[in-house]
């Protein structure tokens, strides 16, 4: 019915209209210019503002959109550090083979946490919370709730964090893609941690060293 209407109200008379006025619009430019010619090239110069206007607001939103399916792709806030900077910054796996501390390294058995050496003096757990963060879904409850961090800053286990996350999978993920990652001028070491509770894990470091 929308579409019906225009169609009802005389389209003919339109266009008759439209031919019509335009000679006398023409007559008042050429009045207009003859004393006033700043005024017409006004008018101008604002109906192709207008017009080039609206050519601008059509693909805008096209392209606003794909930068948001991108960050959906991505599955990451803009909070957490991207995986374009994690690969920016991390170490490759000739580059790994030229430090001490990745000598005879080994991921260790699968859990839900993991455990990160060589760590700077100046980390602090936002900046892990920042890399690691990444891998936990904060709008649920339960994966906030998992999500934990223990940054050890004094003592032998000083430079060392264990990091809670919500399951495997998730923890698999951050070893991955996290092992090497240059902060502070130097690579992190990340393994999967020896025991699931991190009070054990800090006892056996402690009974190590």
């Amino acid at each position: 019915d929308v579409f019906e209407q225009p169609q009802h109200v005389g389209h003919k008379r339109i266009e008759f209209h439209i031919s019509s006025e335009i000679p006398a619009v023409l007559q008042i430019n050429s009045e207009k210019e003859e004393k006033n010619g700043k005024r017409v090239h006004l008018y101008a110069t604002t109906e192709e503002i207008n017009n080039t206007g609206f050519g601008r607001i059509f693909p805008a939103p096209s392209s606003n959109d794909k930068m948001e399916t991108e960050e959906e792709d991505d599955e990451i806030p803009s909070e957490f550090i991207s995986r374009k900077d994690l690969e920016k910054n991390r170490l490759s796996k000739e580059e790994m083979e030229k430090f001490s501390v990745f000598k005879n390294y080994e991921p260790g058995d699968p859990n839900c946490r993991i455990y990160v050496k060589n760590l700077a003096k100046q980390v602090q757990e936002k900046d892990l919370k920042f890399i690691f963060g990444r891998y936990v879904d904060f709008q649920s409850e339960v994966e906030r709730n998992m999500f934990d961090i223990r940054l050890m800053k004094e003592g032998r286990m000083k430079g060392q964090a264990f990091i809670g996350l919500p399951d495997e999978k998730a923890a698999a993920k951050a070893l991955k893609e996290a092992n090497g990652y240059v902060l502070f001028e130097k690579p992190m070491v990340v393994q999967f941690a020896r025991s699931a509770r991190p009070k054990q894990d800090a006892n056996e470091g402690k009974r190590k060293k």
